[in-house]
């Protein structure tokens, strides 16, 4: 049996035709079926293609219809419109043909009310007039009834003080009869007979007899027993009376010469203080217009004539701004005046070292590149060396070393220094 399977396929295998014509049959089959492929693939696109087109065209269609809907009904609304216009219009004919006549009614009106109005005029002025010269008598009536209060009450107080006056006299005269008894041993009403006084005499005042009384008692009772070292102390008196006129004459010719020297000195520092302020004021206007580009700026000693008791005044114009003080300028223009001000101060006598800490914090790019240029010019021209404490970017940009201080490691802090004038060097040389 299996040969004889063999022998069937030996003979099926010889009756096939040769493998070679078989794939050169399957190669133009696949070519063929590529080739049905592609053009499947186009009928597909061109059919996709179609359906879109008929889909754009149909919401097209659709879109138009609408359209021509809103139109056909903005159409019926314009008609109405104009109907309603119409209407409005035969009204305002109507109401322009009813008020022909107005003006001439109005004009009529005006006339009358401007009549009214001059008698309501006149009467309110005459009301004004009758009214102030009612306050005027009322004022008039209060100043009287004021004055009559007060005549009143001086003339209480003048009868208190006349009784107060009659009870001390009265006082006073028991007093003094008293006194005549106890030293006269006598009674009062012949006082003037001891003291041999006619009584149709003006007899002298009695304060000052008083006062005499008592000065000669006071004499007599300083003159005391008779002093042996009268002539001595006389003489111990005279040599330090001639000792304090000594000390005196020099003590008045000490200030004299005190008061000379300070003269001197007022005016040695009037003459300096006005050579200074003078020199202050041409660099502050100078530094002013720098710093602004532009603008004017001066210096004033106000509220007295002596220059060391004046005070002093800003005044500042900044470009495009009328002339002000010092305290009506925004926060950036004093910084910027301050700041001329304080430079105008240091160049007037430059010192070796100025050290500036944030200055330029409350200035915007534009100033700060006005105060770097400032800090340009002033150490071309001085032989000072200016240390910026800054955070600004533009500042550290424009210096020629940086310091800074890092911190690489926690809590250890580290000093860096950057030369950018070595470091534009070496840019400029690669």
């Amino acid at each position: 049996d299996t040969r004889a399977v063999i022998a069937d396929a030996q003979a099926s295998l010889d009756a096939m035709p040769p493998l070679d014509g078989l794939e050169a049959e399957l190669e133009r089959a696949r070519v063929r079926l590529a080739g049905e492929r592609a053009m499947l693939a186009e009928a597909r696109a061109e059919a996709e293609g179609i359906n879109r087109e008929a889909a754009a065209r149909q919401r097209r269609l659709e879109a138009i219809a609408s359209e021509t809907g809103t139109w056909r009904d903005r159409g019926v609304n314009a008609q109405a419109q104009i109907e309603t216009l119409m209407d409005r219009r035969a009204k305002a004919d109507e109401e322009l043909a009813a008020t022909q006549d107005a003006p001439g009614e109005i004009e009529l009106r005006r006339r009358a009310l401007m009549n009214e109005l001059q008698a309501a005029e006149a009467a309110r002025t005459q009301a004004a007039i009758t009214l102030a010269q009612s306050e005027a008598d009322l004022a008039q009536a209060d100043r009287q009834a004021r004055q009559t209060l007060a005549d009143l009450s001086r003339a209480r107080e003048e009868r208190v003080r006349a009784e107060e006056r009659v009870g001390a006299a009265q006082e006073r005269r028991n007093v003094i009869e008293e006194r005549i008894r106890e030293e006269l041993t006598c009674q009062p009403s012949e006082a003037l007979a001891i003291a041999e006084v006619n009584s149709d005499v003006q007899l002298p005042d009695a304060s000052q007899t008083e006062r005499n009384l008592e000065k000669l008692k006071a004499e007599r009772e300083r003159l005391g027993a008779v002093n042996l070292r009268a002539d001595t102390e006389q003489e111990e008196i005279t040599l330090q009376r001639d000792a304090l006129i000594k000390e005196r004459d020099d003590l008045v010719e000490a200030i004299r010469r005190l008061r000379q020297g300070i003269g001197s000195l007022n005016r040695e520092g009037r003459e300096r203080l006005l050579e200074a302020f003078e020199v202050v004021n041409v660099q502050f206007q100078r530094l002013f217009s720098t710093l602004f580009g532009g603008g004017t700026a001066e210096l004033q000693l106000i509220e007295s004539d002596d220059p060391l008791e004046a005070g002093l005044e800003i005044l500042a114009r900044p470009p495009g701004k009328k002339p002000q003080t010092m305290t009506l300028l925004s926060g950036g223009e004093q910084a910027l005046t301050a700041m001329a001000l304080i430079f105008a101060v240091f160049l007037t006598n430059p010192a070796p070292i100025c050290v500036l800490d944030e200055v330029d914090a409350p200035l915007d790019d534009h100033n700060v590149e006005r105060f770097c240029n400032l800090m340009d010019e002033m150490a071309a021209s001085t032989q000072t060396r200016f240390v910026i404490i800054t955070h600004n970017p533009i500042t550290m940009s424009r210096m020629n070393r940086l310091f800074g201080v890092t911190m690489a490691e926690r809590g250890v802090s580290q000093l860096v220094s950057v030369n950018l004038e070595e470091a534009e060097r070496l840019r400029e040389a690669v």
